[in-house]
């Protein structure tokens, strides 16, 4: 029940003091303690004679305990005092509490008895309506005709995306904004460019559902949560189907380290649904944590559906690369298995396109190029992990492979794409393809990251050092010289300086670290270790 209910109720007459008269409360507490807030749950219409006040002081304490209740309005009767002092009025104003004036011929108890049976019409009103929801979800409505019917029964219209920023359902002006909301809000529903956000299911938000409702729900938030409930449900059943593909998909990968003959896996390519003649990209994905694994433990209900896992359970973190040939172990798609997680992840970032098999180091998918480059491929999962980086306390890693066609080419393609999330890794996240890998950049990879950092500072160290005394900059001049090919007169054009200050700076860094950089050998060194630190 909203306060401009029961301001419309005339036999009460009550008067606005302060506030919004669009909250919503439903309960009714009667009170005079002067530290109330223990006895409240929140969301209540708090009713009070004002016989705790004995100073102006008293009202800010007696306010402030209700705002941290999450008290929805207070009601201050006249009956005490005969009249509601201007000290409360400004407390309710600074704390955001809207305040009713209750006139001495109003009892409390008139006005409860006459609100109870309206409040219990509203909670009839609403499980009535959650019974209809329900049943157009168990009667096989999708997610349009759900929503068709919620703007109808609740009054609420909005959009779904997934954390990845892709539109799920509606037409929101900036998903990608809505997405990252989602992610990076400490609690949810929130407020995002004039929409209050939900999540949909319990489980990692990294691989979860946004529900954008238009407008702000965080006075109703039982109207979001109840949507979230029905998409929730929904997602559910479209999992179904799902299921039975990565199923699928993990047989053919599982043919793939098994050593299957190729005639065996374009079989499996077939029952997968895929085109054994056509091109196609092998996509690896682990989440990396960097603390927690963030869940929605403020959303809906999480029943329908197997949610990405949380937690120790669903790690799937690439304890080492994803490939055949490196500890290669395809695992079931039971909630709470490594590389679930990293499954659902890699699907929201395909956009649903595919489904992918959860392995022992992650996750991978077989992607059909349809006429795409795998650049644009690789472009459009780069999108998508730039949105996920709003999450705190995740990385996320994606190893793309080349084009690729026919079944012969699978176990190529899944070490190329698993070099590749190796690689994006040792860059704390991102998308890496297999033009990448063959480079310096793969064996640095392979190398600790404490050990390419001891390198590094072997190596430059004494000319950091020699920078930091002397403001000069032989590290620049290093690196450029190298990025010239070792020509004098490039390297000085590039750095708008003499030739000669070149060929100075270059001898005091043969001086300083004892190399000679008119040999390959301590070139190669130079350039890895500018590049390792």
């Amino acid at each position: 029940m909203r306060i401009s209910d029961l301001l419309a109720i005339e036999e009460l007459h009550l008067r606005l003091l302060a506030g919004d008269p669009g909250r919503a409360f439903d309960t009714v507490h009667i009170t005079d303690l002067p530290e109330p807030g223990r006895y409240l749950s929140g969301g209540e219409l708090v009713l009070t004679g004002l016989m705790w006040r004995h100073s102006p002081a008293d009202s800010a304490r007696f306010v402030a305990a209700l705002a941290e209740a999450g008290v929805t309005a207070l009601g201050a009767g006249q009956a005490w005092l005969g009249h509601v002092p201007q000290d409360l009025v400004d407390a309710c104003e600074q704390a955001g509490l809207p305040l009713l004036e209750v006139p001495t011929e109003t009892s409390f108890r008139t006005l409860t008895e006459l609100v109870t049976p309206r409040l219990s019409g509203d909670a009839r009103d609403a499980l009535g309506r959650h019974r209809r929801l329900l049943a157009a979800v168990a009667d096989g409505a999708g997610l349009p005709e759900l929503f068709a019917l919620t703007a109808a029964e609740l009054g609420v219209t909005g959009a779904v995306v997934s954390a990845a920023g892709h539109v799920i359902l509606g037409s929101p002006a900036d998903p990608v904004r809505l997405a990252r909301a989602y992610l990076a809000a400490p609690r949810l529903p929130c407020l995002a460019g004039g929409h209050t956000v939900f999540g949909v299911g319990r489980g990692h938000r990294a691989a979860g559902w946004a529900l954008a409702c238009d407008g702000d729900l965080l006075d109703r938030p039982d109207l979001g949560y109840e949507l979230a409930a029905c998409v929730e449900l929904e997602r559910g059943r479209m999992e179904e189907g799902r299921r039975v593909e990565r199923r699928l998909t993990g047989h053919l990968v599982q043919g793939v380290a098994s050593g299957a003959d190729p005639a065996e896996l374009s079989a499996r390519l077939r029952t997968c649904g895929l085109d054994d003649t056509a091109p196609y990209a092998i996509v690896t994905a682990t989440t990396r944590p960097t603390t927690g694994y963030p869940t929605d433990g403020e959303s809906a209900s999480g029943a329908g559906h197997d949610n990405p896992p949380g937690g120790a359970s669903g790690r799937g973190a690439g304890v080492g690369p994803v490939g055949v040939g490196a500890g290669f172990e395809v695992v079931g798609g039971r909630r709470g298995e490594e590389g679930v997680l990293d499954g659902w992840v890699l699907e929201e970032l395909l956009g649903r396109e595919v489904v992918a098999a959860a392995i022992g180091g992650g996750a991978v998918a077989v992607v059909p190029l349809r006429g795409r480059a795998v650049e644009e491929l690789a472009g459009r999962l780069r999108a998508g992990a730039e949105v996920l980086g709003a999450l705190p306390g995740t990385h996320v890693c994606v190893g793309v492979s080349g084009a690729l066609i026919g079944a012969a080419a699978l176990k190529g393609g899944i070490d190329e794409a698993g070099h590749a999330v190796r690689l994006a890794r040792a860059r704390s996240g991102g998308v890496a393809t297999s033009d990448e890998i063959y480079t310096h950049a793969l064996l640095l990879a392979t190398v600790p990251g404490d050990v390419r950092a001891s390198f590094a500072d072997r190596l430059l160290g004494p000319l950091r050092d020699y920078d930091a005394r002397h403001q000069s900059e032989l590290v620049r001049t290093l690196a450029t010289f190298l990025d010239c090919a070792g020509s004098w007169n490039a390297c000085a054009e590039r750095m708008h300086v003499h030739v000669n200050t070149v060929r100075y700076r270059v001898k005091r860094v043969e001086e300083l670290t004892g190399k000679d950089l008119s040999t390959m050998a301590d070139r190669v060194d130079f350039f890895l270790a500018l590049r390792a630190g």
